[in-house]
């Protein structure tokens, strides 16, 4: 809502697997609670939206929520405003576009993938956000623009890291210790 108020966009890099399409089921149900502004939303990336077919084919594995929405005629995995961009003409239209949008692209880290160019073009402008919304290893660009160090290296080229970056744990699936023992102690009762 701030960025949109700003005139931003927002840049979330993602995972292709799972976490995309989480996210999408996410922004659908903000969307439905009017909670967001109505603003577009772009998937870019080729594998994510070959892995959000793979979801489509699956319902049995959704849980409770995204079977309810199934069970009423309608997909998790779309809403009114959302563009699923495959091809790179499709990818460098989004960063020309001048309204407030919402840009979901791989890599999830920021090593890699479209989300280093919606990076580079969005990163030096304070209207609009980075959301980082899984863990990012030491080293990579994801941890630097977490730690929201002034300056980022995007394709070699220094940048100043003037976006607002807002961190949010809460889509991370990293396991923690109890789940982690958890697992151990299965691992252990099911023998070698």
């Amino acid at each position: 809502t701030r960025t949109h108020a700003r005139g931003g966009k927002v840049v979330i890099p993602t995972f292709a697997l799972e976490r995309a399409q989480q996210l999408i089921f996410s922004l659908k149900k903000l969307k439905q609670a009017n909670r967001i502004p109505h603003m577009p939303v772009y998937v870019d990336s080729p594998l994510t939206v070959s892995i959000t077919q793979v979801f489509r084919l699956h319902p049995e594995c959704y849980d409770a929520d995204a079977r309810a929405v199934v069970q009423a005629g309608d997909s998790p995995f779309e809403f009114e405003g959302l563009h699923y961009a495959s091809s790179p003409d499709d990818s460098r239209a989004i960063d020309r576009l001048t309204e407030p949008c919402v840009v979901l692209a791989a890599s999830g880290m920021c090593e890699g993938g479209r989300v280093l160019h919606h990076l580079r073009a969005t990163v030096e402008d304070a209207k609009n956000t980075v959301i980082i919304v899984g863990f990012q290893a030491q080293h990579t660009l994801g941890r630097r623009i977490v730690e929201r160090r002034p300056r980022v290296r995007i394709f070699g080229v220094e940048r100043a890291l003037h976006a607002e970056v807002v961190v949010m744990n809460g889509f991370s699936a990293h396991a923690d210790q109890s789940e982690l023992m958890a697992f151990a102690e299965k691992m252990h009762e099911r023998g070698p």
